[in-house]
């Protein structure tokens, strides 16, 4: 048999679970826990077989620096995932899938939030091998959770060997945004225009709140070049966001009976980088740890936001600027709902935009807030109450998001998160900020109603992916065991039975 060897530094070494499947050599691994069940259930007499004193009990792996070399790729797509806001439930799985397909089927996982461990068993005879990688940043970018989407669907699927995916990685953690950084400016933007417009606003509301979304988004850019916290530059938008709108409302440049609906246009941009989605999803599938930790994550960026409005409406009161009226949530007729359907389209597409998805996810991201934004309205009209609207709308977008993203190429946790961005709370997250800060005696009902509309649409969005799975591997197979709720990672389940 033909040996395919590598060098390292004048040194061949070789490597058989690095090549492409095909080229692998095929070993047979004899399975010593099946020969000799009888030590278990029956007392050992002269006439049954001798177990043989040399042979180690357990798997038979490779060496170790071809461990090291598959556990050090899993732990870096996985690394990629969390970084993208995938659940801790996702990158086990994908974690483990690679390590199996890769020739590891002997993996333990443990996500938490800031990290992620494997360790590979190796049998009675030799120690574990243990491996670890610390998620330091997070961003969002959709186009590179997708291509690594695509990556581990062809390791999973024997398409590819480790040392080509370990090349395809590089690449695409390398790969600079597809975009430049002004169009997810522009597309922060937008998701604030048309959040006016599908809380009835007009255009001169939809063109203020444009603006200021792009300056907040300008002003958070250069103060996280300084290393500023995200607590504070919540604090910051807030801020901004809330004595801009009321500068411009007492200098009557806007002639609107809705002025306010510029600031709830901006919080609700402020609101849509929390990773409630995530919190929710890794709760309902038991991941606690990590749960807590997206959840002191989104409660601190919350706390953030709260102070920056709070004491932007301080000031206002203090400056002498005209008090604008408690803002009124809007009424849902019939004639309202195609624009409200386009307000929710179009905020879902700049989300994915500002998010450096490509424009197939644009287009199913449209879609489905499109979708969301219809049933929402809907319900609104036939005077449902606002929590049930929004966790019966974002179930619908998470059914669409698990039936039909994968078929079309696209991440179900892209068009999902995308398409509950027009239905977060930002009205009413501002009108209960507002009775605190600036009504006296006020109370914090309004404030507990957007954080139950905001669980509601993260729980509403899980149970949809959970309903999508039996349609989606064919209705003639619903009696396939569910693996929870998948916003990402592969769909197969993987075996982990001993040999």
């Amino acid at each position: 048999m033909k040996i395919n060897e590598r060098t390292n530094g004048g040194r061949a070494a070789r490597w058989p679970l690095l090549e492409p499947p095909e080229q692998r050599p095929k070993v047979h691994r004899p399975n010593l826990l099946k020969h000799r069940p009888w030590h278990v259930l029956e007392a050992p007499t002269g006439e049954l077989p001798a177990v043989e004193a040399e042979a180690a009990m357990g798997p038979q792996l490779p060496d170790e620096t071809t461990v090291n070399f598959v556990l050090d790729l899993s732990l870096r797509i996985g690394e990629v995932q969390m970084a993208s806001g995938a659940g801790a439930s996702d990158v086990t799985a994908t974690i483990l899938a690679i390590a199996g397909a890769l020739g590891l089927p002997h993996c333990e996982v443990d996500v938490i939030f800031t990290s992620i461990t494997v360790t590979c068993h190796r049998g009675t005879e030799l120690a574990p091998v243990t491996a670890l990688r610390v998620v330091r940043s997070r961003s969002l970018d959709y186009t590179r959770l997708t291509e690594t989407e695509k990556l581990v669907r062809k390791i999973v699927r024997g398409h590819m060997g480790a040392e080509q995916a370990q090349t395809e990685l590089e690449r695409i953690t390398s790969a600079p945004h597809p975009y430049p950084r002004w169009t997810a400016t522009l597309a922060w933007g937008g998701v604030a225009a048309f959040v006016t417009l599908l809380l009835g606003g007009g255009l001169d509301i939809a063109l203020v709140a444009f603006l200021i979304s792009g300056v907040i988004d300008r002003i958070g850019r250069f103060v996280n070049r300084y290393g500023l916290p995200f607590f504070f530059q919540q604090v910051i938008g807030g801020l901004f966001a809330t004595l801009s709108a009321m500068i411009i409302v007492s200098s009557n440049v806007l002639t609107t009976d809705k002025p306010t609906l510029v600031v709830a246009a901006a919080v609700t941009v402020l609101l849509s980088g929390l990773s409630t989605v995530s919190a929710v999803q890794d709760a309902i599938t038991g991941y606690n740890v990590t749960a807590a930790g997206r959840t002191m994550e989104t409660v601190l960026m919350s706390a953030g936001l709260i102070s920056g409005v709070v004491l932007a409406l301080r000031i206002a009161v203090m400056l002498g600027l005209p008090r604008t009226p408690l803002p009124e949530l809007p009424t849902s007729t019939a004639l309202q709902l195609p624009m409200v359907v386009i307000g929710g389209a179009g905020a879902a597409a700049c989300f994915a935009l500002a998010s450096y998805a490509k424009m197939r996810a644009m287009l199913v991201a449209a879609a489905a807030g499109g979708i969301g934004a219809a049933v929402y309205g809907s319900l609104m009209v036939a005077q449902l109450d606002g929590v049930s609207s929004s966790a019966i709308a974002a179930t619908l977008v998470g059914f669409c998001g698990g039936v039909l993203a994968r078929r079309l190429g696209v991440t179900p946790l892209v068009v999902a998160v995308s398409g509950i961005t027009p239905l977060l709370p930002g009205l009413s997250t501002y009108r209960g900020l507002y009775q605190i800060g600036v009504e006296p005696g006020g109370n914090i009902s309004m404030l507990m109603t957007a954080v139950a509309i905001g669980l509601a649409l993260a729980a509403g969005v899980v149970l949809g992916e959970w309903l999508a799975q039996p349609v989606r591997t064919g209705l003639g197979r619903l009696e396939r065991r569910f693996a929870g709720p998948r916003m990402a990672g592969p769909l197969e389940p993987t075996e982990r039975s001993l040999e």
